[in-house]
């Protein structure tokens, strides 16, 4: 019985061991896979805690997005002459679910055959077929998309789980010769933009003059019509407060010689029934109350009637006061005839 327990207590101690053995971690953005005996396994873990048997090798896939650096890649242009890109960098990443699939075909280091070496040829394609002109100026900011487009292409083909993102250039290092060619192109090119820069300013700032004069001819036109419209509304106002006087006046004028008329006409009315001819007859009679008469065949040069002087020239005088006298006489008789 004593053996029967010591050989449970061993089998349990060889099982523990062989479990902590076999237990293992896989980070997170990682997925797990396994080799037995060197051959690759079709199964794969997520990130976590995980147990495999002692025979088992295990390895973690990154799965996000990652940048792999090239560095230091020669190509020779068309014209011969030797570049060296320093770096090159390429943002990728492998999806999970075709983890397996590229490690079996390209082994855990896939992106050294897929990346690394697909850089170096198509960078050595892309030289051999430009000048360095083209490299080095014109072209190059085609580069990075030229690549992208390129790598995944291949990969399409070859590695479908991997995906391009991003590729990264940067300018290649010439002969130092060459570098001081550019360098001085680049002083003169520069020199030439700030040349063309100062005859645009200038031309703006006489645009910018032309049109302030424009917009102070403008506004001086503006205030001219002002004013002018001003002061002819003020001559307007003007003709029209005398063009309403002239009426008043003239129908004060017109009113008053209506007034004046309307007065002379009650007037000559009133005159009219005022002297009539018994009056007029009756006031003659009484003017000759007061009359002298002289009679004679001599009649005195200075005649005195009251406060009156006259001074007759012919006898007639004398005969025109007879005259008088007898219609007075008349008169008299006329009246007394009247009286009962």
């Amino acid at each position: 019985m004593a053996v029967g327990f010591s050989t449970a207590v061993g089998a349990l101690v060889t099982a523990v061991a062989v479990i902590y053995a076999g237990l293992h971690k896989i980070e997170e953005g990682h997925v797990g896979v396994y080799w037995f005996g060197g051959a690759l396994l079709s199964s794969t873990t997520d990130p976590g805690y995980h147990v495999k048997s002692p025979f088992t090798t295990s390895r973690q896939v990154f799965v996000k997005m990652q940048t792999d650096k090239v560095t230091n890649i020669p190509c020779g242009t068309s014209g011969g002459v030797m570049l060296y890109f320093a770096k090159i960098e390429v943002v990728n990443r492998l999806r999970r679910e075709f983890v397996y699939q590229t490690i079996k075909n390209y082994t855990i280091n896939y992106d050294k055959t897929l990346i690394y070496d697909k850089i170096h040829h198509e960078i050595n394609q892309f030289c051999s077929t430009h000048t360095l002109q083209e490299v080095y100026i014109d072209k190059f900011d085609q580069l990075d998309e030229a690549l992208v487009n390129s790598l995944q292409k291949g990969c399409d083909a070859s590695a479908p789980g991997i995906e391009i993102i991003a590729v990264r250039v940067t300018k290649p290092q010439i002969p130092a010769s060459i570098q001081s060619n550019y360098e001085q192109m680049e002083r003169e090119k520069t020199k030439l933009l700030i040349s063309q820069q100062r005859q645009l300013v200038t031309l703006k700032e006489a645009e910018t003059a032309a049109k302030k004069e424009v917009i102070e001819a403008e506004k001086n036109k503006r205030v001219a019509e002002i004013n002018a419209q001003k002061h002819l509304s003020e001559k307007e106002s003007e003709a029209k407060m005398a063009a309403i006087e002239d009426q008043v006046y003239i129908d004060t004028q017109k009113a008053l010689a209506d007034a004046e008329f309307y007065a002379a006409e009650k007037e000559a009315e009133s005159n009219r029934v005022l002297f009539s001819p018994e009056y007029l007859e009756n006031e003659h009679v009484l003017a000759l109350d007061n009359s002298q008469f002289i009679l004679g065949e001599r009649i005195p040069s200075t005649l005195v009637l009251g406060d009156k002087t006259f001074l007759p020239h012919t006898s007639g005088v004398a005969t025109q006061y007879a005259d008088d006298y007898s219609e007075r006489q008349k008169y008299k008789s006329k009246e007394s005839s009247k009286s009962p």
